[in-house]
């Protein structure tokens, strides 16, 4: 007797389930969009994100957009997010987390405090403040860029 009941339920369930499985012809109407395609015809996959070199050595070449000349700033950033180097006459180091998209956080920098002569100090003041103001980095033909609200800074790899 109860199963008596249920019988007209089946038909309406089945129509419930498969509904949406059958083309009307309004969806036949409608253009389907399509995935952009590449000149091959085929679907561009979208580009892996880059992976910061951790552990890498780099020395500026440029501080916003001025050669660095005597003794270069070096920057190295370990697997432990510690940045270290040399800013031009004094040792510094700060926490620096490389982040999705290619941005960068850098913390507060530590420097050692030895008396430099005006050029040199100039130069690392100008390194350190465009360092701590870094926001985004990239690699471009083998070169480490970091720029942000202080300029950017150019590194080439170090042996």
């Amino acid at each position: 007797m109860m199963y008596r009941h249920l019988a007209f339920l089946v038909p309406a369930l089945a129509l419930v389930v498969l509904a949406p499985l059958v083309a009307t012809p309004a969806d036949a109407q409608q253009p389907r969009t399509q995935r952009p395609t590449n000149d091959d015809g085929l679907v561009p996959q979208p580009r892996p994100e880059k992976q910061f070199p951790l552990g890498a050595s780099w020395t500026a070449v440029t501080v916003g957009g001025k050669p660095v000349g005597g003794e270069r700033p070096s920057l190295v950033i370990d697997e432990q997010l510690r940045a270290k180097g040399f800013g031009g006459c004094n040792t510094f180091s700060a926490t620096a987390y490389p982040l999705r998209e290619q941005a960068l956080a850098v913390g507060p920098v530590a420097v050692t405090r030895k008396a430099c002569d005006g050029g040199a100090s100039a130069t690392e003041r100008a390194f350190l403040v465009a360092l701590r103001g870094a926001r985004k980095w990239d690699v471009v033909q083998g070169r480490l860029v970091l720029t942000g609200v202080a300029g950017e800074i150019q590194f080439e790899r170090a042996l």
